[in-house]
């Protein structure tokens, strides 16, 4: 487990943890995805000696507390204005990024790993949460991968019209996917919100950077209509 000195947000509610367990009211701990939240609930619950749940929805979690009013939530929402309770939001790892290297170091403690970890696993692009962190280490451990670069910058749109931008967007956000997925295409289309046949079609168009996969040369219909008008607008040279 990692240690609660490394999750983010510590250095707001840590130097207060006394005070905080002793409270009446029931603790809302929410925060993104694999931030370390059900790590913290279940370690301030049994501190406080009170259970704890996993709760999928407000509403459950409210019928829960009423049940159990010192107890503790773990939830990805907002606590509803209408409970009782402190809550307590733990930020994810893209929003404290100093912390990576240390909880990278805890993680291989208990992974057994003695040997020193490469620099690039601590570096971005983060996932943002522990979970995926940790997979990023057993990767490393069991397959010896490592995160593709990245190339420097934002994208560039140099063409004018609305239709050529989106279409280098959409490469570009799609390689970043694959690159941080370590071209897994089922995480990879987790990422982007999309079914792993329309990510199967982005690659088709735009290729596939980590397993060295060349774009096909389609392109959206909205693109090739607009081709043969790409720099058709009138000179401002002429009268």
């Amino acid at each position: 487990m990692i240690p609660l000195a490394l999750l983010p947000g510590c250095a707001q509610w840590g130097a207060h943890l006394d005070e905080l367990l002793a409270r009446p009211e029931a603790l809302w701990i929410c925060g993104p995805t694999g931030s370390g939240v059900s790590t913290l609930a279940e370690d301030l619950a049994a501190r406080r000696g009170v259970p704890w749940t996993d709760a999928v929805d407000a509403e459950a979690a409210g019928a829960w507390l009423a049940a159990h009013p010192r107890g503790v939530v773990a939830t990805r929402t907002a606590a509803p204005g209408s409970l009782d309770c402190l809550v307590l939001r733990l930020p994810g790892l893209d929003e404290e990024p100093a912390r990576i290297p240390a909880i990278l170091a805890a993680m291989a403690v208990e992974e057994g790993i003695a040997a020193a970890l490469p620099p690039a696993l601590a570096a971005l692009p983060c996932p943002g949460n522990l979970r995926e962190l940790r997979n990023r280490l057993w990767r490393w451990k069991l397959l010896g991968q490592m995160p593709a670069s990245e190339p420097a910058g934002s994208p560039r749109f140099d063409a004018e019209d609305l239709a050529s931008n989106l279409h280098q967007l959409e490469k570009f956000l799609l390689h970043q996917a694959l690159r941080r997925a370590y071209g897994n295409r089922v995480e990879a289309a987790r990422r982007l919100g999309v079914s792993r046949r329309q990510l199967y079609l982005l690659i088709r168009r735009h290729g596939d950077p980590v397993r060295g996969e060349p774009a096909a040369g389609d392109l959206p219909q909205r693109v090739k209509k607009r081709l043969p008008a790409q720099n058709s607008s009138p000179d401002p040279g002429i009268r």
